[in-house]
């Protein structure tokens, strides 16, 4: 009996009956490349992405083609929806993002108003101070006062009701954050000047600090 596959001399691809050469399965990670392939690479950028990222610029941070990038975020967001993850990738207002799933929300929001009367974490508490003492203020103000990422935090803290979306800043188009009038009941208070003073707390130099974030974006 006869294979119906032959092998060359000193020739390892395997030739199928009409004789077209049979390719093994493409993979995503260039053999060439001894970094995470192309799908570990999107994935760890948009995971710590705190807006849209555009196309054009996770291309230049990966030096591949745009087209490339392109196909690898779509397959990504059809093999996310044909799993049934419970998050997705979505292209929304020039860039990509992973966003909580449609139907997963109102776990998500049960999860988040469950643990509304546990003490938030020191990180939240932080984070909550400098809103509320810098406000309107964007994520990135806040994250530069922190000295890290505040993505997160800011989205628990809004889930919580205690900020909201004070509308966008005029020069970087960042949204800008403030505190609720949850907040102020919650705290006892009638309004933020009744709030202790902690400016001589915070960086002299924040100023300069945003300053520097705006220049690198």
């Amino acid at each position: 009996m006869t294979s119906d596959f032959t092998v060359g001399d000193g020739d390892e691809n395997l030739q199928a009956p009409d004789g077209e050469d049979l390719q093994p399965p493409d993979t995503e990670q260039d053999p060439a490349d001894d970094g995470p392939g192309l799908h570990a690479s999107l994935e760890a950028i948009l995971l710590v992405a705190d807006e849209p990222v555009p196309e054009v610029l996770i291309a230049q941070v990966l030096e591949r083609p745009r087209h490339e990038v392109a196909e690898g975020l779509r397959a990504l967001a059809a093999q996310y929806t044909a799993d049934g993850r419970g998050f997705d990738l979505r292209e929304i207002a020039g860039g990509w993002r992973f966003y909580t799933r449609e139907d997963c929300a109102p776990l998500v929001e049960r999860f988040v108003r469950d643990g509304q009367e546990v003490r938030l974490t020191q990180a939240a508490l932080e984070t909550l101070a400098v809103i509320a003492y810098r406000q309107p203020v964007s994520r990135a103000r806040v994250s530069a006062v922190r000295g890290v990422n505040c993505d997160g935090v800011i989205r628990t803290l809004v889930l919580r009701g205690l900020v909201e979306d004070s509308g966008t800043d005029p020069e970087t188009g960042a949204i800008l954050y403030r505190t609720t009038g949850y907040f102020l009941e919650r705290l006892g208070m009638a309004s933020l000047d009744e709030l202790p003073d902690l400016a001589p707390f915070l960086p002299e130099n924040i100023e300069d600090i945003e300053d520097n974030e705006r220049t690198r974006a």
